[in-house]
């Protein structure tokens, strides 16, 4: 069974069981919804969906839903060092449906085991052997009976024996796991709950019989089973890292990864063998290649690929940086350190093949993400002769001529050295001692940068206002809204993405994707502005459903999931109230939680003396620009 073939019976069987069907949100977080403290990407299916899982309404046409289920892409890199195994990789699906405080765990199991079984609408796994955990229980809950007595019931109707107590030594096929194993949550705050995990014997090693505890551990640990299904069963909420109380009304979290169904389904021991991957690993002919460089190089391309299509443009600081090191460590594992154009189009043209039916977008994108790995792959040939130079500069300033992890740290954040070719130059020339616990210690330096970096990355999601009280931080958010619109009247096609803004009292920034801007195209956008001033146009906001809102042209982060009802501001003439009708006369819209003043000429200041001036035009990485403007 394909991949595409696996998700489509997924997405169809839960559909005919009343979830609407939700398509994949971007790999990029924003934390407009409420989601508190958000990463820097989509790591889990259920992450998007957080504030509807803690209770907030979700509403279709005017409809409350409480059955979803999608195919959402995710992206992790705690395990980088992992991708390379059989079942580490950094890019990889979700298949999930949600129960938003409608069915619990007995029917989330049920349809789990349906799912997996059924030979018509499912997978059609053969049910002995399956094998299931369930939570032991601690301080934060007890331990999940329920959950066991719903399998025994399964197990029973479909003449399956399950065994006794494993938990007291007992033979069984239902397995009793600690909170690292069998409890999800999203972070030290959000919704969180035991779980209920399957496993499939895909190399028949127990012939479907009964195991003890031991036996089940150590198949995991050699994966000898398999996970393919984890039911989260949401009836906590966790406030700064403790469990504060049950959910208003409990949730379901279901789901499984393609990436290792699609595996069990086409009998083979690891990810990069099934069809999700090994058109790009059968590309890779050079011999000198290990199967861990080959299964890299295909899983950080896969990742930056669809980084890229989501709006991600590499650089040092925040998503960029993610986008960067993969492209980069992709390149360190080929024998010449080297991408080449035509190498870089064959890997996109066979994802392409892979998902053009599930991603569109992967398609269409397809020159932008070429040309952003060559480009990077380009740039990285020069970077590695630059950092080798630092490298020995770094080493003969010390007195020891030691490799410290500062250094190491030192050389990524400068030059995206990533620390495993920082190893190898230590051995290189001569050799040189290596500073004690050194990985350790380079991971702590990058995992406080990374901290500092998502935090710059949070403000600038939140839509960059530092003090929406502040009169001038209103008018400059209103000026910005001016100046988007002013740069697609001058720039036309040849500006892209807006990718964020940050709004003081003392001026607004704002970074969009496009070309550099000529004096005169500068002078046109401060002209436009400025005359939009001048006219005294008036500002209004229209709530409307999402479906609607989006026919208007009114400019929003694409990719975003957005809540059913939003509000575009509007600049322009409007009805008493302001109408639907008045968007297609309006000069500027967009989707905005605002605030905003009531007019344009409000941005003159009191004595009507201020103009708007474009002070800077910069690039800040590659592909995006930056403006930095005032009103005096």
């Amino acid at each position: 069974m394909t991949s595409s073939e696996i998700r489509t019976r997924f997405l169809r069987f839960f559909d005919k069981r009343g979830h609407t069907v939700i398509p994949s949100a971007s790999l990029v977080t924003s934390d407009e919804k409420g989601i508190t403290n958000p990463t820097l990407f989509n790591t889990a299916g259920m992450q998007p969906l957080i504030p509807y899982l803690l209770g907030k309404p979700y509403e279709k046409d005017g409809k409350v839903i409480t059955r979803l289920v999608d195919s959402q892409k995710c992206l992790r890199t705690t395990d980088l060092d992992d991708v390379g195994d059989k079942r580490h990789a950094t890019f990889f699906e979700m298949l999930g449906n949600w129960s938003l405080g409608d069915y619990f765990k007995r029917e989330a199991i049920e349809w789990s085991f349906e799912f997996l079984t059924s030979q018509t609408e499912g997978l059609g796994l053969d049910p002995h052997k399956l094998y299931v955990t369930v939570f032991e229980g601690d301080l934060n809950a007890p331990r999940d009976d329920e959950a066991s007595g719903i399998w025994r019931e399964i197990f029973k109707k479909n003449n399956i024996d399950c065994g006794g107590d494993t938990s007291k030594g007992e033979k069984g096929r239902i397995f009793f796991m600690p909170a690292k194993n069998n409890w999800w949550e999203a972070g030290d705050n959000g919704p969180c709950g035991p779980d209920s995990e399957m496993f499939f014997d895909a190399i028949d090693r127990f012939k479907g019989g009964l195991i003890s505890l031991e036996d089940y551990i150590d198949a995991e640990d050699k994966s000898d089973l398999v996970e393919v299904w984890n039911d989260v069963f949401m009836q906590y909420e966790k406030k700064d890292g403790k469990v504060v109380g049950k959910l208003p009304k409990p949730s379901v979290d279901t789901g499984a990864g393609l990436e290792r169904l699609a595996m069990t389904m086409q009998g083979v021991d690891n990810i990069y063998d099934t069809d999700l991957l090994k058109p790009v690993m059968d590309l890779m002919s050079d011999d000198s290649l290990t199967v861990k460089n080959k299964r890299i190089i295909a899983d950080h391309l896969r990742a930056s690929a669809f980084l890229i299509t989501d709006g991600v443009t590499p650089s040092n600081t925040d998503r960029g940086y993610i986008l960067r090191r993969l492209i980069r460590r992709a390149i360190v594992n080929t024998s010449d350190k080297k991408f080449d154009k035509s190498g870089t189009i064959a890997v996109v043209d066979a994802l392409i093949s892979t998902y053009k039916d599930a991603y569109p977008d992967l398609e269409a994108k397809k020159d932008l993400v070429v040309e952003t790995i060559t480009t990077e792959a380009v740039k990285f040939e020069k970077t590695i002769n630059d950092a080798i130079h630092e490298f020995n500069k770094l080493i003969n300033e010390q007195d020891a001529h030691q490799l410290t992890a500062n250094i190491a740290f030192i050389l990524f954040t400068s030059f995206g050295l990533p620390l495993e070719i920082t190893l190898e130059l230590a051995t290189i020339k001569k050799p040189i001692a290596v500073e004690d616990n050194i990985s350790e210690k380079f991971t702590k330096l990058m995992s406080e940068h990374q901290a500092l970096s998502r935090a710059g990355a949070e403000q600038k999601f939140k839509g960059g206002l530092a003090d929406a009280n502040d009169p001038m931080v209103v008018r400059y958010h209103t000026a910005t809204h001016l100046l988007h619109q002013a740069l697609h009247d001058v720039l036309g096609e040849e500006i892209g993405n807006q990718k964020g803004s940050n709004i003081t009292a003392d001026r607004l920034r704002f970074d969009f994707t496009g070309i550099k801007l000529t004096e005169e195209q500068k002078k046109r956008v401060e002209d436009i502005v400025n005359d939009k001033i001048a006219a005294a146009l008036p500002v209004n906001k229209i709530v409307m459903p999402l479906s609607e809102a989006e026919k208007t042209g009114a400019r929003h982060f694409f990719g975003e999931k957005y809540s059913d009802n939003v509000s575009i501001y509007f600049i322009g003439k409007a009805s008493n109230p302001p109408a639907v009708e008045d968007l297609a006369t309006a000069y500027s819209k967009e989707f905005c939680g605002g605030p905003h003043v009531s007019n344009t000429k409000e941005l003159s200041g009191p004595e009507g003396k201020w103009r708007f001036k474009i002070q800077k035009e910069e690039a800040v990485a590659q592909g995006v620009r930056r403006i930095k403007a005032v009103l005096a």
